[in-house]
């Protein structure tokens, strides 16, 4: 492997780890701005753990991947985010029935 062969595949790598980062923050920011949604009557207890465990999870510096990798952060993310909206929707429709 020339040195050529290597600044490729560390650009390659850098490049990977910019996009991973990119989309972690996007659902992060998603989720810090549905925490609102945690407010919201009849919100479980096990949602707002969720919330915050996938925030602590986020920086926590010991991970399920190496840090260059934020499949399993994002993942996280996306389950709490998911959550959230779930109990945001029954909160909703429990608070429209009589």
């Amino acid at each position: 492997m020339n040195r050529t062969d290597v600044v490729w595949l560390i650009v390659a790598g850098v490049v990977l780890a910019l996009v991973t980062a990119v989309i972690a923050v996007r659902v992060l920011l998603k989720l810090v701005r549905a925490r609102r949604l945690l407010k919201a009557t009849g919100m479980p207890l096990s949602t707002k753990a969720m919330f915050w465990g996938s925030i602590v999870y986020l920086v926590w510096p010991v991970d399920l991947l190496p840090d260059p990798i934020y499949l399993d952060d994002i993942g996280f993310l996306l389950l709490a985010l998911r959550s959230v909206h779930a109990a945001a929707v029954r909160a909703r429709v429990a608070r429209r029935d009589p």
